[in-house]
């Protein structure tokens, strides 16, 4: 499928239509009202889009993939496509610059979009709607379950966000896992019965992989030739491009997976970058699977006595909860929420998050997880990368750019209130209510990595140490001026206090000299 041509086809004036690459769903609001003999969908594959950050190859891929697809399925339904390919020869290589030739190859009485997610894109949008030669309309994204009139109507007055009360709106709102006006099961939040450590000898499931198509062949070997230079590799791909594969992963999931979940669903094992998760967040953020529909379906599971509460609750809250809540934040906050760095970090970003050459243990599995895959679960991101990235002090700029480049299923809206946020605690406090530091006792107790790993996890001090250990009570000491009030903090820095001076600068000491070792130096 080349770029389609739809000059002179007689039908009069339409509405141009523009369909971007995580907007793959029939239901777009875009689409609404969609007049086949008159209208015209623009899909385009831009270098603006590919490369604001280096992103990793399996991305690319899944995306043009995606979008060579949906393009295909719109056009056997009789809907014209403008399509531009990535190597076609008139490409301009912005999404703007695609809306203003397509205006300028044929007449349109208007443009009509939905909203983007990200607000870099939302901008040039802007700008391209007060120049336009029509007239432009950009509609709501119902896609999410959450508006973003809703969130700041819940947000309103609030002097901190805590994504367990939203939450609890939610399940209200939607009467999802709610026993009338109460929670099913009497609580509305299983965490504490979904942090069991993996099981000597229990290995998780074999997951259904998805295997290319022919489109999604074509676009692996696309972005093998284009964007040679970017990080990952394409070996491995096994994403869903389309939503039917994007169903069977969902039914696959719900059938033989979602029961242990909830158990599981914090553990981390070498070698086994799946474990009991979902692996449907790719399809989600494109628009091939409907967040409130995989959130209903889980929840007859659960009725209907297939999977534990614990299991369906703990999934559940990670959509209906946490996505929806990142991404109100996201769009209350920008664009200073892009700025914030609480924690004054100053460090540069260690070449092994990059190179996966690092004698940490869990460090080099997540980073060649993530290079070979495009994916990590959440403890992962959160308590290994995050957590070290936090503990060196590295800059929030530089481990936003990681976490944008190396997953599959990142856009800035999910991923940067989770890393600035969650992550890093750079917003201060917005996101969570303590920075999620922890030393290598926690990834001890919930992995295997630790019993392999050169440095040992119960030493404190010295080049033989966990980094983790070596950096916590300096990371504590360092920051205290900006974290000693934190009440979920009190514990430690009371600890901390009762060292005494001399131990505390020791301490510090130490942290420094393992920032120094790891090569998160300061930024020049």
């Amino acid at each position: 499928m080349g770029q389609t041509s739809t000059a002179g086809t007689g039908a009069g004036r339409g509405t141009l239509r523009l369909v971007l690459g995580d907007q793959l769903s029939d239901g777009l609001s875009a689409l609404e009202g969609l007049d086949s003999s008159r209208d015209v969908v623009l899909m385009a594959e831009v270098r603006d889009e590919a490369t604001y950050v280096k992103h990793h190859k399996q991305k690319i891929a899944l995306i043009f993939a995606a979008m060579r697809s949906f393009a295909s399925q719109l056009e056997d339904r009789g809907v014209t496509v403008r399509y531009v390919r990535i190597d076609d020869p008139g490409n301009t290589h912005s999404i703007t610059s695609e809306l203003d030739r397509a205006l300028d190859d044929q007449p349109f009485e208007a443009v009509a979009m939905t909203e983007c997610g990200e607000w870099r894109l939302a901008q040039a949008l802007a700008a391209f709607a007060e120049t336009a030669k029509v007239p432009v309309e950009v509609r709501e994204d119902r896609r999410f379950i959450c508006s973003h009139d809703r969130f700041r109507r819940w947000a309103s007055g609030k002097s901190s966000l805590r994504m367990e009360f939203f939450y609890r709106e939610m399940r209200r709102e939607t009467g999802i896992l709610m026993d009338g006006k109460a929670p099913e099961g009497g609580q509305w939040n299983y965490d504490a019965e979904n942090r069991k450590k993996l099981t000597k000898g229990l290995r998780p499931p074999t997951r259904l992989r998805t295997k290319p198509d022919a489109a999604a062949k074509a676009a692996i070997a696309d972005v093998a030739r284009l964007f040679p230079d970017h990080f990952g590799t394409l070996d491995d791909f096994g994403w869903p491009t389309t939503a039917e594969q994007a169903e069977a992963v969902v039914a696959d999931f719900l059938k033989h997976i979602l029961p242990s979940f909830g158990d599981w669903q914090d553990a981390m094992a070498e070698g086994e970058p799946w474990m009991w998760h979902g692996l449907i967040s790719t399809s989600i953020n494109l628009g091939l699977v409907d967040p409130l529909d995989v959130c209903r379906r889980a929840e007859a599971e659960y009725r209907k006595g297939r999977a534990p509460l614990n299991a369906v609750e703990g999934f559940i809250r990670q959509i209906l909860g946490w996505r929806e809540f990142v991404r109100g934040v996201y769009w209350l906050k920008v664009p200073e929420y892009r700025k914030r760095n609480f924690l004054d970090a100053d460090r540069q970003l260690p070449w092994f998050y990059w190179s996966g050459e690092t004698d940490m243990a869990c460090v080099a599995d997540v980073v060649a997880t993530s290079r070979d895959n495009a994916y990590a679960h959440h403890i992962q991101r959160l308590m290994v990368t995050g957590n070290l990235a936090m503990l060196l002090g590295v800059h929030p700029d530089a481990i936003d750019d990681w976490y944008m480049t190396v997953y599959a299923d990142a856009y800035e809206w999910v991923e940067m209130p989770n890393t600035r946020g969650m992550a890093t605690f750079a917003d201060g406090g917005i996101v969570g209510s303590k920075p999620y530091a922890a030393s290598g006792a926690y990834i001890d107790r919930m992995s295997d990595y630790c019993g392999g790993c050169r440095y040992d996890v119960k030493a404190k001090a010295g080049e033989g140490a966990c980094p983790f250990n070596r950096l916590y009570w300096g990371f504590l000491e360092r920051n205290q001026k900006r974290l000693r009030d934190n009440v979920r903090l009190a514990m430690p820095y009371r600890t901390l206090e009762n060292f005494g001076a001399e131990k505390r600068k020791a301490l510090l000491a130490e942290a420094e000299a393992c920032r120094t070792m790891l090569g998160a130096v300061p930024i020049d």
